[in-house]
């Protein structure tokens, strides 16, 4: 799986978990709170209790392994005295950003608790592999196969409104020039209906990409952050377009990336578990689930 692909999967899990673990942080020991009612049916009532009892008996043990796993990985990483630099994590974030394109200020909001999952995985990763041994001829042989892969490509992170006819996006313009939302106005007038439900954000697109007009980074590229643009005719109707953001693209040399690709390459030769269940006996784990395997 290329690694951008597999960052999606992450940020996908990644949210599932951060969703169920705020819920289960909400429960609350005082009865009268238990007791709440979260619902209701016709006449009959779901209690707050109910809903979280149910909550744990689905998501409980994942999550929970997943927050031992987290401090598991700390305890080797010191142990061990592994780290990994701010440079890798940055690249990883950036090429997060740039690939978990949907909506994507909206579910990367939090650059710091982004930074600390990709920094655990990447802690994991060197953790799993500290033993293996790869030559200097392999690494630069890897980097000069997928070199590409290496290369964070510039994304703008966008906002747009669809109307249908000119006239009304000229309309939209002279709100926003009066103090008018975008995020609000998108919702209420764009006809777009996916992208107006998450106030118009279409997340980070690059250069190359089918799904959006090619007007629309002909015209990011000429924006400031916080400005929008003026009417762009597309298919069905005319687009305003906001910039809210964007990743600037880098190259990156064999040695800035090459701890990166010795982890690949060691990763892909393993035929052992590259979970760090193996490390629960060694970091003493005790659990609710008692002695029932991790998996």
């Amino acid at each position: 799986m290329r690694r951008k692909q597999l960052w999606i999967v992450i940020a996908a899990l990644f949210l599932l978990n951060c969703i169920t673990v705020a819920y289960f942080l909400s429960k609350v020991n005082g009865s009268d709170s238990n007791e709440e009612v979260v619902a209701k049916v016709g006449k009959n009532e779901i209690s707050r209790q109910e809903w979280l009892n149910e909550l744990e008996t689905r998501y409980g043990k994942d999550v929970l392994k997943d927050m031992i796993d987290q401090q598991v990985v700390e305890e080797m990483a010191t142990k061990y005295k592994i780290k990994v630099s701010e440079e890798d994590v940055d690249r990883e974030y950036s090429i997060l950003q740039t690939t978990y394109s949907s909506q994507g200020e909206n579910k990367l909001s939090s650059e710091k608790r982004w930074k600390e999952h990709i920094r655990n995985s990447l802690l994991q990763e060197e953790i799993l592999t500290r033993d293996v041994v790869i030559t200097e001829k392999e690494l630069k042989s890897y980097y000069k196969d997928n070199k590409k892969q290496y290369n964070v490509p510039r994304a703008y992170h966008l906002s747009h409104i669809i109307v249908k006819t000119e006239a009304e996006a000229k309309k939209v313009i002279n709100e926003l020039s009066q103090g008018s939302n975008f995020s609000a106005l998108a919702m209420e007038r764009s006809i777009e209906e996916f992208s107006a439900n998450e106030g118009g954000d279409i997340g980070y697109i690059i250069e190359g990409e089918e799904r959006f007009p090619t007007q629309y980074i002909q015209t990011a590229k000429v924006l400031k952050k916080g400005e929008y643009s003026e009417p762009i005719e597309v298919d069905g109707g005319y687009a305003v377009i906001k910039l809210e953001g964007k990743v600037e693209g880098k190259n990156y040399s064999f040695e800035e990336v090459k701890q990166q690709v010795r982890r690949e390459i060691a990763l892909e030769q393993m035929k052992t578990s590259t979970s760090i269940d193996a490390f629960w006996e060694e970091a003493k784990v005790e659990w609710f689930y008692g002695k029932e395997k991790a998996n």
